[in-house]
């Protein structure tokens, strides 16, 4: 990647937009909890509300943007990957538990084996 790919634009208006979109996020939080007393419908309307506000606004700014593209190429690269069939999961399924046991069969006689060599015939500790 060469440094003339790399975008770090940022305006007056994209800051502000941020600035916006925490206070609308603090309004909204702040709104739930002030209005107890008018009724539960009422307090998630206004957080619902302001959330929504601040989603549109975040959305609005360049960095918002910058993350629904990057979401799209996401998307895009998820779409090309080739994914394996139902019994190419299972098959490899299997090797692995296979493998898993054979493992463990040999870490045990390992252990076994180790274990009679010291303690049986260097030590001579019986059992």
């Amino acid at each position: 990647m060469s440094a003339a790919n790399i975008e770090n634009v940022s305006t007056t208006a994209d800051k502000a937009k941020l600035v916006l979109v925490v206070a609308l996020v603090v309004a909204a939080l702040a709104g739930f909890y002030t209005l107890s007393a008018q009724g539960a419908i009422i307090q998630w309307l206004t957080l619902v509300g302001g959330l929504v506000a601040a989603v549109v606004v975040f959305l609005l700014s360049l960095p918002g943007r910058q993350l629904v593209a990057f979401g799209n190429d996401a998307w895009r690269e998820v779409n090309k990957v080739v994914w394996p069939t139902r019994k190419e999961s299972t098959q490899m399924t299997l090797y692995v538990f296979a493998f898993v046991v054979i493992m463990a069969l040999f870490l045990w006689l390992t252990d076994k084996t180790l274990e009679w060599v010291f303690y049986d015939l260097i030590l001579g500790w019986k059992k």
